[in-house]
């Protein structure tokens, strides 16, 4: 099944993302906070979403193409992921101590998350099924190869593809309604960092923060550029470890990030990084912040959409 665009992408609004020198930006806020304004903004901002909305979209989702396969005749797995904690958004700035405390940077999360997909039992039930079913299988749930292709043009020029069809467009239109505008609206939301994160990265007030953060940490005894660097290194361990190793380093990246997240709390790096990110976001071209403003409109009638589906995470 074809995840939406908008999970297999981090998302934009409350988050940016960027490699500067190999090093992976990302601000991402945790609750409901409004969008971008700034000298040319076309509309007055729409309140976003927070993860536990986007959470209860993509349950909504699973939900819908299990009931869409059922009437085809089909089994179908929702791929539930992790907890609502679990699915915090970690993004550039983690400044939640006590969250750091439990998880880390998260490395815990992401291998559940590997074992989930490995138990997947949905390409084990395809596969246990005669060739025509499992035809019929792929036709129910995406098309198949005769579903038709949606095509878009990202920002910065680059024609972005989509397959769409059966249960999983079924799923997507139940949602978002039309799927080329949802389709369209999506790619260009997700594909907008490049047009202005290089400004903020360099942006006097942001890399001053980022500074603020570094001597904070070289005080704690963990001397890193920044929170890019710290969470690199405290990931940075063998793929296979025995139950002792994996103990030792995660207890390690967990040092690591508490004192991360304390330092970016005594700076206050995610409040300078989301204002200086909502200063270029709100300078783009007045099209791209309609664009923006529809893409939160599409989202929210989703998330009222899904309320009726399934309950909210715990």
């Amino acid at each position: 099944m074809q995840r939406s665009a908008a999970r297999r992408r981090t998302r934009l609004l409350g988050a940016v993302c960027a490699t500067a020198a190999g090093v992976a930006l990302t601000l991402s806020g945790c609750g409901r906070d409004t969008g971008p304004t700034g000298p040319g903004t076309p509309t007055a901002p729409v309140a976003r979403l927070g993860y536990a909305d986007d959470l209860r979209i993509a349950d909504a989702e699973q939900r819908l193409v299990t009931r869409c396969m059922a009437e085809h005749g089909f089994r179908f797995w929702e791929r539930r992921g992790p907890s609502l904690e679990e699915s915090r958004p970690v993004g550039y700035v983690q400044d939640d101590v006590d969250w750091a405390r439990a998880h880390g940077y998260g490395s815990r999360i992401m291998a559940k998350e590997d074992r989930a997909r490995l138990r997947d039992p949905n390409p084990a039930y395809r596969d246990s099924l005669s060739a025509s079913r499992r035809s019929a299988y792929d036709t129910a749930l995406d098309g198949g190869r005769s579903a038709p292709v949606l095509s878009t043009r990202e920002p910065g020029g680059g024609t972005v593809r989509k397959q769409s069809g059966g249960c999983t467009a079924e799923a997507e239109r139940a949602l978002y309604g039309d799927p080329l505008t949802w389709f369209r609206t999506d790619t260009t939301a997700g594909n907008l960092r490049p047009l202005y994160v290089g400004k903020l990265l360099h942006d006097p007030e942001f890399t001053r923060a980022v500074r603020d953060w570094s001597r904070c940490m070289g005080r704690a005894g963990h001397p890193f550029a920044d929170p890019g660097a710290a969470r690199r290194a405290a990931r940075d361990h063998a793929a296979e470890q025995s139950t002792a190793e994996e103990a030792r380093t995660f207890a390690a990246e967990v040092t690591v990030a508490v004192a991360d997240a304390r330092c970016a709390r005594a700076v206050s790096l995610r409040a300078v990084g989301e204002r200086r990110e909502a200063h270029y976001l709100g300078r783009l071209p007045a099209d791209l912040l309609r664009t923006l403003a529809r893409y939160d409109r599409l989202r929210r009638d989703a998330l009222t959409r899904a309320e009726k589906v399934v309950p909210a995470r715990a």
